[in-house]
């Protein structure tokens, strides 16, 4: 049997997972395959394109479990689709007229590479589905077993992907410092703008992680700090349609009776509206190598701000976006389970040959499995009839209807 070689990255945006997978999957491979040799590319795929890696040495491994302790990624990352050879040309990643793939499945070949894990969303593990079918088509022996990483949840057909949870309690704790300000002055209109560019699940399960984080504050009663100023006033997701005028007036009341109102806005609600009225007049959206809408450049918060805040009565108005505090977390404790279930099924499939990305399957019943990568995607709606976020909605008291 040809000497195993073990490789991974992390790619496209961070999420609270990131360095506890990397961690994990070395305490693994130390548990189960010892001698196994492993490295890293550095930053994603532009350190397989380039040949960029890290050499994880013996006192490396030792010391894996300190990356529990920490966010962001131990071995970077960044956002490149294989298949996109002129991006990857534009980046200096490649030359003219090389493909991507082939330059990425030759430098495995030649770094000895039998074994790689990807460990991001759904355009991490599309592409390395890419690669792993390039590599069968052309005769290299390599397995690739993903872990499904992102924030928004959005991963089809992955009950739970890692970080989620995470980032939905750590952005709750944010908002609950920010939901301050509207003590600061009268009729203050605060938004706070989640994750989410397709999904609503993050900025719904922040809401919920908020709501039950203050529902046992205690307050002296007769003061302002009270709990209709840690109220949720409005949640818009992605998934949802809402009548603004309608809205609009709604929330003027809570204003007149309260002083004040807090809406919590998925990054991605609204944003085919907002898209469609800067193209109409003239203005050219960045998209990434994937094609997306460069979310950052879309203020999304910043619309739902100027739709409203005229028609509410606020004398001030403010946007806080809690987003890379959040994925830039250390894993919690659900998240740390979650991670240790996939991570001993990733290393299992790895070294039996089995390749696909880790998760608990929804079409086989909830099932931890590894699933055929051609069956991953994103763009993952939110299931606004979970019995949970009715519960939310209706503490809210906000009606809703899907988009």
């Amino acid at each position: 049997m040809a000497k195993q070689k073990v490789a991974m990255l992390t790619a496209g945006g961070l999420a609270p997972c990131l360095s506890s997978a990397v961690g994990g999957l070395i305490e693994r491979y130390n548990d189960v395959a010892p001698d196994i040799e492993m490295v890293a590319y550095r930053s994603g795929y532009q350190g397989v394109l380039l040949g960029d890696r890290i050499g994880i040495t013996r006192d490396m491994r030792e010391k894996a479990h300190l990356l529990h302790r920490y966010g962001g990624s131990p071995i970077g990352n960044s956002r490149v689709k294989l298949t996109n050879a002129a991006d990857c040309v534009k980046r200096g990643l490649v030359k003219e007229g090389e493909n991507p793939l082939r330059v990425a499945a030759e430098r495995l070949a030649a770094d000895g590479i039998t074994i790689l894990h990807t460990i991001g969303g759904d355009d991490t593990n599309t592409t390395a589905a890419d690669l792993a079918a390039y590599l069968g088509a052309n005769g290299y022996d390599l397995t690739v077993v993903g872990l499904p990483k992102t924030v928004d949840n959005d991963i089809v057909p992955i009950r739970q992907s890692l970080g989620a949870w995470t980032a939905a309690e750590v952005g709750a704790s944010f908002f609950d410092n920010v939901s301050n300000e509207q003590s600061a002055a009268p009729r203050t209109f605060v938004i706070h703008e989640v994750m989410g560019r397709h999904c609503g699940w993050l900025t719904a399960a922040t809401a919920r992680a908020y709501i039950q984080k203050t529902k046992g504050n205690e307050y002296v009663e007769g003061f302002m700090m009270n709990s209709a100023m840690k109220n949720i006033d409005g949640v818009y997701l992605p998934e949802m349609a809402f009548d603004l005028d309608k809205e609009a007036a709604r929330l003027k009341d809570v204003m007149d009776q309260r002083g004040f109102v807090t809406l919590f806005v998925s990054e991605g609600a609204g944003l085919d509206t907002i898209v469609a009225e800067r193209e109409a007049a003239g203005e050219a959206i960045k998209r990434d190598a994937f094609g997306h809408v460069k979310i950052d450049t879309i203020n999304v918060g910043g619309w739902f701000q100027k739709q409203f805040a005229a028609l509410i009565g606020a004398d001030r108005s403010m946007v806080q976006k809690s987003g890379y505090f959040a994925r830039s977390a250390p894993a919690n404790g659900d998240d740390l389970r979650l991670i240790q279930g996939m991570v001993d099924l990733a290393v299992e499939s790895a070294l039996n040959k089995v390749s696909g990305v880790t998760g608990h399957d929804e079409d086989q019943g909830g099932k931890l499995r590894t699933i055929e990568f051609p069956r991953i995607k994103g763009g993952k709606h939110f299931d606004l009839t979970a019995k949970w976020f009715g519960e939310v909605m209706d503490h809210i008291g906000q009606p809703f209807e899907t988009a």
